[in-house]
């Protein structure tokens, strides 16, 4: 039965009276709200009320042991006539650039490779994902030793195979930033998991329908497996993007921003403000303009999808 509806003879509008709940789904709804209380109440505590909070320090001076004193923008002022604001920028900025693109580029490649049907399928999808678990600390402490310019294995193989010496690695300011690259692309694990997700998704009668008419399989590639997985490949940069501006356990735990600063990611220097410095107020503010810069990079990615992006169910 439909609900009875009530008018109001002020505005001539029919207003539909609310449907009751039967008590079955009374019993649904509460049983909703119980098994959603603890994420509600652990976002308030320890998400929603540290980000109010946060926003507000960062109109303060506050050092944790005095009572915050409101500063209006002066630690925004300060940190825009930052000399180390600029360079942790820079850094990170040269970070997000080499790490994004090789990122996808060797997700997609082996996910492409992981998706043929060959012996030992399973076995390979679980060594490349396998990095991608382990500890980020763990993982940084191996690199550290595997790429130590006087004793790692890699310059001891360079040096037994082919005779040359090899790189300092995280003591070269020219090699610090693409040896973390180059650390960051061996947890590819989980993009390449979310290609390989889509690539099996793919209609096999396109590929069949180009086949026939003479594509090769480049062309296919590029034809049609780009353009069909395009909404994961920006999935996957956005999130890479938002990930490898907040870069961080690989500088604290192997050079400490050094050498000479190339190391120095944003994210460093705002722990190193918070929790060496006790200038929480001041690391509010820089959290808040990591924010702003993430949003902003997430929001150009978007519109740039508007034209590189392919939907298969848009409408035109």
């Amino acid at each position: 039965m439909e609900p009875k509806a009530s008018i109001s003879t002020n505005q001539n509008v029919i207003i539909p009276k609310k449907r009751k709940l039967s008590a079955e789904a009374r019993k649904e709804e509460r049983a909703f709200w119980i098994f959603i209380s603890p994420w509600i109440i652990g976002f308030i505590f320890f998400t929603g009320g540290p980000i109010i909070a946060s926003l507000a320090l960062s109109f303060s001076n506050y050092n944790v042991i005095d009572s915050p004193t409101f500063t209006g923008l002066d630690n925004f002022s300060k940190l825009f006539n930052d000399k180390l604001f600029y360079k942790s920028l820079t850094v990170t900025a040269y970070y997000v650039v080499l790490a994004v693109p090789f990122s996808i580029i060797i997700g997609l490649a082996l996910a492409v490779l992981l998706n043929q049907k060959v012996r030992g399928q399973a076995f390979f999808r679980t060594m490349f994902y396998a990095p991608s678990i382990i500890s980020g600390v763990s993982v940084a402490f191996l690199w550290s030793w595997l790429l130590n310019p006087d004793f790692g294995i890699v310059n001891g193989l360079l040096s037994d195979l082919f005779g040359i010496d090899g790189p300092g690695w995280f003591t070269d300011t020219k090699t610090v930033i693409p040896s973390m690259v180059l650390m960051q692309l061996t947890a590819v694990g989980g993009t390449m998991v979310i290609f390989l997700a889509s690539l099996q998704s793919l209609p096999a009668e396109l590929y069949e329908a180009a086949a026939i008419d003479g594509a090769s399989k480049f062309k296919q590639f590029f034809k049609i497996t780009v353009p069909l997985i395009s909404p994961v490949i920006l999935f996957n940069t956005i999130m890479g993007i938002i990930g490898s501006f907040q870069v961080f356990t690989q500088a604290y735990i192997i050079t400490r921003g050094g050498p000479d600063w190339m190391s120095y990611f944003y994210v460093l220097y705002l722990f190193d403000t918070a929790f060496g410095q006790f200038r929480m107020g001041y690391a509010s503010a820089q959290a808040w303009i990591l924010f702003i810069i993430i949003f902003t990079f997430t929001m150009l990615s978007l519109w740039a999808s508007k034209r590189l992006v392919h939907y298969e169910y848009e409408s035109k």
